[in-house]
């Protein structure tokens, strides 16, 4: 499977680029927020949104942000690129990807010990149709090109880094589909806040990977 050439090759490095930063950005913000309120919430324990309840907010909703453009951006290096068609379910599935971040810095986490609110409900939907999306885009960019003689290492790692995050989140999903059998909600079942710290990770390693595919292919 071969790729036509893609127009203004410099503009298609540039766009892969500032996506990286925005991946960048996201990194470094939400790490720092493990130091500057680490004695606020647990990471073992307790989910990256979290932050977004305390008084370092905005670097959260920054973070995530940034995650988001990024995201955008390394979706349109793609295309000009002609990894990822237009008009294709990859495609689709990396824009849900980034509107259901910014639905997920939109909506606050509930904070469950008070009680559930409808805004609460929406950023969790929309955390898990952001963590299923994008490693379902990646494993299906992975199968496309995993013959083509130049792509085929950025397809095996698309590949790798979209099972990953997908087996992060299945062990979320174990343990809601265990609760009826043990008894014990979900989210005390796992390490939660480890889990999601490690589906994160996988998922920005991800993008980043995207993001490289796109640069890699418009250089000489």
């Amino acid at each position: 499977m071969s790729a036509s050439a893609p127009p203004d090759p410099a503009m298609t490095r540039t766009l892969a680029a500032l996506g990286l930063v925005g991946a960048g950005i996201a990194v470094v913000l939400v790490g720092l927020l493990h130091v500057v309120a680490a004695e606020q919430v647990n990471p073992v324990r307790r989910t990256i949104s979290e932050y977004a309840l305390g008084d370092s907010d905005w670097m959260f909703d920054v973070g995530v942000l940034g995650l988001a453009a990024g995201s955008a951006l390394v979706l349109l290096a793609l295309v000009r690129a002609g990894v990822v068609p237009g008009r294709s379910i990859a495609a689709a599935l990396l824009v849900v990807w980034t509107v259901a971040l910014v639905a997920v810095v939109a909506f606050d986490k509930a904070n469950w010990s008070v009680g559930p609110t409808p805004g609460g409900y929406v950023h969790r939907f929309a955390s898990l149709a952001a963590f299923s999306s994008l490693p379902v885009a990646a494993l299906a960019l992975g199968r496309r090109w995993r013959a083509d003689p130049r792509w085929g290492a950025f397809a095996a790692w698309s590949r790798w880094s979209g099972a990953l995050t997908l087996g992060w989140l299945g062990v979320i999903l174990l343990a809601v589909a265990l609760r009826p059998f043990t008894g014990v909600p979900w989210w005390q079942l796992v390490p939660l806040g480890l889990v999601e710290r490690g589906l994160a990770i996988t998922a920005v390693v991800t993008v980043v990977v995207l993001g490289r595919w796109a640069a890699r292919e418009v250089t000489p």
